[in-house]
């Protein structure tokens, strides 16, 4: 590593191929599961990189390097208990679930894009215009305010008050 904080590229390029191992048992010792090592090595990694200007040359580069690929097993670990805390994995569940495949859900989908359609149909003439201009046809502010002779604040306006009617329509949300 000291050769490679002197510039050398190749020195640079084999101390990283040879942190991978170090890297991986670190993981593993912390407890990162099998399917999450590489991301736990490309996150150590791309640490390394950017805090490459610190490591000492006087003391073990391992010892940096276990310590750095630590923090980061650790950081996903946390990631993994938070995303776990907020996921239901329930089989049954999933082997219930009709698929996007379904004919009920197809008209399902049909039935609510209908009435999607007539709400938007029921907007006063510039909320409705906003709508239609910013969020169906996907226009830019300006390109809508060039096409509707509106300026850009009074179509925000509109799409705001027109998505708000539109959530208390569906969802009974002020």
């Amino acid at each position: 590593m000291a050769a490679a904080q002197a510039g050398d590229r190749r020195a640079y390029e084999q101390v990283l191929a040879e942190s991978v191992a170090l890297i991986r048992a670190a993981a593993r010792r912390k407890g990162v599961a099998h399917d999450h090592l590489d991301d736990v090595v490309q996150e150590t990694l791309i640490t390394v990189h950017r805090v490459r200007h610190t490591y000492d040359p006087g003391r073990s580069y391992d010892a940096w390097l276990t310590a750095i690929a630590s923090r980061r097993a650790i950081d996903a670990l946390r990631r993994r208990g938070r995303r776990d805390s907020r996921e239901l994995h329930d089989d049954a569940a999933l082997d219930s679930h009709s698929g996007p495949d379904d004919a009920g859900t197809a008209t399902e989908s049909l039935q609510r894009a209908r009435r999607l359609h007539a709400a938007i149909a029921a907007l006063p003439p510039g909320q409705r215009e906003a709508v239609e201009q910013l969020g169906l046809r996907e226009r830019s502010l300006s390109e809508a305010a060039e096409l509707t002779g509106r300026n850009t604040g009074a179509l925000k306006v509109n799409l705001h008050r027109a998505l708000k009617a539109l959530r208390e329509r569906f969802l009974g949300e002020p």
